[in-house]
């Protein structure tokens, strides 16, 4: 089973610090991954809106959270 995986069935878990852990787990990997995928948008010239629908949140909301970490310059004043 892959790490992720594990995490997912580890949440389900009937003891709670082992679930909540890995929610925690899960909640940073989602965390890191949006990352990478918004960043992977901004280099194929995708613009904040495209972004936006895609995860379901403001082109202003996926704006602030990734401009300044260098996901992409903002071409197309958002």
């Amino acid at each position: 089973m892959s790490e992720s995986g594990e995490l997912a069935a580890a949440a389900s878990s009937r003891d709670p610090a082992v679930g909540l852990r890995s929610v925690r787990a899960l909640r940073d990997l989602a965390d890191r991954l949006e990352a990478l995928q918004v960043g992977n948008a901004r280099g194929q010239g995708w613009s904040w809106q495209d972004i936006a629908v895609c995860l379901g949140v403001s082109r202003q909301a996926v704006h602030k959270k990734y401009a300044r970490r260098g996901a992409g310059a903002d071409k197309d004043g958002g």
